[in-house]
């Protein structure tokens, strides 16, 4: 048939069109037999647009008993012409119909969002999965998705239905459908939502169902993780002795930080993680084991934690073992000071360290620091600690300790094994009724550095030590200014107080130690030790002092000051005072000594005058080598004391007598050296004279050429007194 003629007739203009379609669709193409009549006029009418028309039309052809009932496009044109012009009708033509092309259809009924229709048209041609995808994402309904899959039981089926069962939540029902589908490829999935969904149990038998298919590290780790949420401890260690591929350190901390315990425990201990495991059983309060599990690791922080756990959980006797690791490291020990302490555990961190002493690696830190800790705990026992091992001390640490806790004994013994001793006397003196001992600080003085402290010191022993005051002294005195140490007893007033100090130091004849202790004999009228005093140290004040006591009461005491004048060379005044007090004696050794012919003489004439005449005798004899003779016997003579003056005439011609034998002598003597030296002069000339004849004669000179031949002999030799000497030879000896 002819399109065009089609087109003409089945224009909407043509008023016998409808009659047209009627006649067609009714009775000629049912009744043809030629496809190529058929095929125009459907083609007729699909260019005419005419879905309705077209739907009669083929319901004609296919739905009746026709030639053409079971041609495949045919049957495809009508269901897709009823799905864009009349949907109500497409599923009476899926059910009717067989021989048509049900993907494509079905694809074109979803699209056309008849979703019952498509899921027919699958279901009918045996395509599940389309059909239960049809189920799921476009009827959204999970419970017929269900009941198809367990229809169909196909693993496709199942696993279509799992994937959106997982989508919604429905964790437990998702696993179990992939369990069905025998599906191992959407574990990473399945276990993510198993976890959020907390359904382990589940989990468990997913993951052995994977495991079954594959060999992936993630699967034996969740699994292991698995058996721990539900508690089956038992599976896990069975699972890991078998051949497994999971990352068991992973999962263990895992299980560790999710406080799983017990089955980390039985993961690290697989593993030999000792350090983990350690600290596992601290969390399950497992001591002894976790101590055990320490000493394996031999980790620092392993007995820290181990250490630190049995603390608070007051297994003192676990800690110390542990600590005893803990505190051999020097970087560790504080940490561990610290943490007992903040908790309160003095005495059994003293234990601990007390303990640590004996250890083959003890260092100076623990010493230190249970030192520090007697310092604040056990106060009886810091200062045997220190004396026993001071050279094993941090002594500035303890220093710092002991004067923070106000142990000042200690305190200044540190100071002295430090050399510190400058501040070892400042503590004892700051602190004596703690911290002073005599003999102590008399070591510690003589040592200090600052010349201050000296001073100090004096002041300190004079107000609290007066009575061991002379004995810090004399241990000073090499090192003190005497000058400055009277000055300050004399500003106190307590110069008798030191007086043995100045006796002791006197030999340096220091001014001001002279002069104290002067006073101080003056004052207890001790003469003969002023007059010692005076004799053997002359650095002070000699006329000052003569002064002060030539009208003391004491006769003793004016006869010093005489005595101080002489010695001054005040010899007038020296006379004036011993004769003012008729010490004869004293003045005539006084005008003796002065050597002043003058002084003696009129000593003589004051003894004339006073008429003491024994006086005047003894003053010749006491002033002989000053007492002109004249002079002596002119006044004896004058003042009828020639028998006083007597026995000086006879010593005096005694004394010249003797001087006359004296030079008479010695002028006999003069003379016998004179003789003597002349005899030896002659002696040593007769020696000489001998020697000479003694000696052998001079050999002739050889013959000068020209002149005659021979020599002629030497001429005799004579004179000084010795005979001529033959011409050869020596002289003929004698027979004995």
């Amino acid at each position: 048939m002819d399109a065009e003629l089609w087109e003409k007739v089945l224009n909407p203009d043509n008023v016998y069109r409808r009659q047209l379609i009627d006649q067609v669709v009714s009775t000629a193409l049912p009744e043809s037999k030629s496809p190529e009549q058929v095929s125009a006029a459907v083609k007729a009418f699909m260019t005419a647009d005419l879905p309705h028309e077209l739907i009669e039309l083929l319901e004609k052809i296919v739905l009746q008993n026709s030639a053409f009932s079971g041609n495949f496009n045919l049957q495809n044109l009508l269901i897709l012409t009823a799905i864009k012009a009349d949907p109500s009708r497409v599923m009476d033509y899926i059910n009717r119909l067989d021989n048509f092309d049900g993907p494509a259809v079905g694809e074109v009924a979803v699209e056309a969002q008849l979703y019952e229709e498509a899921f027919a048209i699958f279901k009918k041609f045996n395509l599940n999965v389309q059909a239960v995808n049809v189920l799921l994402d476009n009827i959204q309904s999970i419970e017929r998705a269900v009941e198809f899959a367990f229809r169909v039981e196909e693993d496709a089926v199942w696993s279509q239905v799992a994937k959106a069962q997982l989508r919604e939540g429905m964790v437990s029902e998702a696993i179990e459908s992939f369990i069905r589908a025998d599906d191992a490829t959407e574990f990473l999935d399945v276990i993510r939502a198993a976890e959020m969904a907390d359904v382990y149990h589940d989990l468990v038998r997913y993951l052995l169902m994977v495991r079954q298919k594959a060999k992936e590290p993630k699967v034996d780790s969740e699994l292991i993780y698995a058996y721990a949420k539900i508690d089956r401890l038992g599976d896990i260690e069975e699972f890991i002795l078998m051949p497994n591929v999971a990352n068991l350190q992973n999962v263990g901390d895992r299980l560790y930080d999710e406080a799983l315990y017990e089955a980390a425990k039985i993961i690290f201990a697989f593993i030999s993680n000792w350090a983990k495991l350690a600290c596992t059983l601290v969390k399950l309060r497992q001591f002894q084991g976790a101590v055990d599990a320490a000493r394996k690791a031999n980790s620092s922080k392993t007995w820290k934690e181990v250490c630190f756990a049995c603390v608070d959980a007051e297994e003192f006797r676990l800690a110390q073992i542990c600590g005893l690791n803990i505190i051999i490291q020097v970087d560790d020990l504080e940490e561990v000071s610290d943490y007992y302490q903040n908790r309160g555990c003095f005495n059994e961190l003293i234990s601990l360290m007390e303990s640590g002493l004996g250890l083959e690696r003890a260092h100076m830190g623990i010493f230190t620091e249970l030192g520090v800790l007697y310092a604040r705990y056990r106060p009886e026992k810091l200062m045997e600690h220190i004396k026993l091992f001071s050279t094993r001390l941090n002594i500035p640490k303890l220093i710092r300790a002991c004067d923070e806790q106000q142990h000042w004994k200690e305190l200044t013994y540190l100071y002295i094994q430090y050399d510190e001793f400058d501040n070892a006397a400042t503590t004892i003196m700051n602190h004596s009724p703690e911290a002073w001992d005599h003999m102590q600080f008399k070591d510690v003085a003589v040592k200090v550095a600052n010349v201050e402290l000296y001073y100090k010191a004096v002041h300190f022993y004079l107000q609290e030590h007066p009575d061991l005051i002379n004995d810090l002294l004399n241990v000073l005195a090499l090192k003190v200014d005497h000058t400055r140490v009277v000055d300050i007893m004399r500003k106190a007033d307590y110069l008798h107080l030191v007086k043995p100090y100045m006796v002791a130091v006197q030999s340096n004849n220091v001014a001001a130690v002279n002069e104290a202790l002067n006073a101080i004999y003056v004052e207890e009228e001790d003469y003969d030790r002023l007059r010692e005093s005076i004799d053997m140290h002359d650095n002070f004040d000699q006329i000052g002092l003569a002064q002060k006591i030539e009208k003391h009461e004491l006769l003793e005491m004016r006869r010093v000051a005489a005595y101080i004048y002489k010695k001054a060379g005040r010899w007038k005044q020296s006379i004036a005072l011993s004769k003012k007090d008729n010490l004869y004696k004293d003045a005539m050794e006084t005008c003796s000594q002065s050597g002043d012919r003058e002084l003696a003489e009129e000593l003589l004439v004051y003894f004339i005058e006073k008429g003491k005449k024994e006086c005047f005798a003894s003053c010749l004899f006491v002033c002989y080598d000053l007492i002109r003779p004249d002079v002596a016997v002119e006044l004896a003579w004058m003042n009828n004391m020639i028998d006083f003056a007597f026995p000086y005439l006879l010593q005096f011609i005694r004394e010249y007598t003797g001087k006359v034998d004296e030079l008479v002598k010695d002028k006999l003597e003069a003379l016998s050296e004179v003789k003597a030296k002349e005899k030896e002069e002659k002696d040593i000339l007769a020696q000489q004279n001998m020697y000479a004849q003694l000696l052998p004669l001079a050999l002739p000179a050889p013959p000068i050429p020209g002149m005659g031949g021979g020599f002629a002999p030497p001429p005799p030799m004579g004179g000084m007194g010795m005979p001529p000497m033959p011409p050869f030879g020596m002289p003929p000896m004698g027979s004995y």
